[in-house]
């Protein structure tokens, strides 16, 4: 299934084919990125609304930025000065923002399944998730994936879109720190996992969901031990405001026992990738210095999400649907 002329609530249920033609297509507009001039006219005259009902930085300022490197006129709802803090309903927001004659609605969300009840809401508009509760977060699980790809082409002299799914194919990937409540956990799982590599977590057992029989992961028991193991070690943000801090005894007794650590780095081999979605709390799941390290992908997962959400956007909108 692709998600030309769709909606991308969830990368479950996307097949391998349909995540490499979004990061085929996100490779086609880095080179756009790169120009002087850094637009191109594919969703000129469209509307895209970026309804953010829970802060993100990084998510928002690169979806808008996308939007208007496709030229797109962006419609940006500031909900703290919004009807929403007056006790407007979701469904009336988007009844509101829907008058001025939407394409895409982007939307973030603090609940669980508002993506997918804004797309019923407004059929005829094509919805993106830019994370719903501890659902799922599509684009980040993409250019997490996206950026390892790079790197990884890189390593071989390729191009990503060279190499299909190939790069992924037996990639040993250990997600670390609070999967209970991670949306970014989700949709890292579901990305990795379709386009052929090995996924572990490591966590303490209070943030694991309460059943992951049914995810295509092993829980690892031992972290120092996986972290040997790992061709990529992504590690997650602790999570304070979805109810982390009821799940630990303390910062201090998580960075003791799942925190990357200068010691534990040491135990990764050189070629070993750390990725992060941010923000992060340096310190904590990550040694600030660990953070700034040569194999740390940060600052270049914030640089592809521009490329990324380009080609989410345009796949979505611009693109005819697969079957027409």
């Amino acid at each position: 299934m692709s998600i030309r002329g769709s909606n991308l609530l969830t990368l479950g249920g996307l097949s391998r084919e349909a995540l490499l033609e979004i990061l085929d297509t996100a490779e086609s507009f880095v080179e756009v990125n790169q120009r002087t001039v850094k637009k191109v006219p594919a969703l000129k005259g469209r509307v895209v609304a970026s309804l953010f009902f829970e802060e993100s930085t990084r998510t928002r300022l690169s979806f808008e930025t996308a939007a208007k490197r496709l030229g797109a006129d962006v419609v940006s709802l500031a909900v703290a000065s919004s009807s929403v803090k007056k006790g407007e309903s979701l469904r009336d927001t988007i009844a509101t923002i829907d008058a001025l004659g939407l394409d895409a609605v982007v939307l973030r969300h603090r609940s669980s399944g508002a993506a997918e009840q804004v797309s019923r809401y407004v059929p005829h508009v094509r919805v993106i998730n830019a994370g719903d509760g501890m659902h799922q977060h599509p684009t980040q699980g993409l250019l997490d994936a996206f950026t390892v790809r790079q790197v990884l082409a890189a390593r071989r002299g390729l191009s990503g879109s060279e190499t299909g799914s190939s790069l992924f194919e037996g990639l040993r990937v250990l997600i670390v720190g609070d999967i209970r409540h991670s949306r970014v956990a989700r949709s890292d799982i579901a990305a990795y996992a379709t386009l052929g590599a090995q996924v572990r977590v490591a966590a303490p057992g209070t943030l694991l969901p309460s059943d992951i029989s049914n995810w295509p992961v092993e829980v690892v028991d031992n972290f120092d031990e996986a972290l040997e193991w790992a061709d990529v070690v992504g590690l997650l943000r602790l999570q304070q405001e979805r109810g982390t801090g009821a799940f630990v005894p303390s910062l201090e007794e998580f960075t003791f026992t799942y925190g990357l650590t200068q010691e534990r780095a040491a135990r990764l081999r050189p070629e070993t990738l750390i990725t992060h979605p941010g923000p992060m709390n340096r310190g904590v799941e990550v040694d600030s210095a660990v953070a700034d390290l040569p194999s740390a992908l940060i600052s270049q997962q914030v640089s592809n999400g521009v490329p990324i959400r380009m080609a989410v956007l345009y796949l979505t909108v611009a693109a005819p649907k697969e079957n027409s």
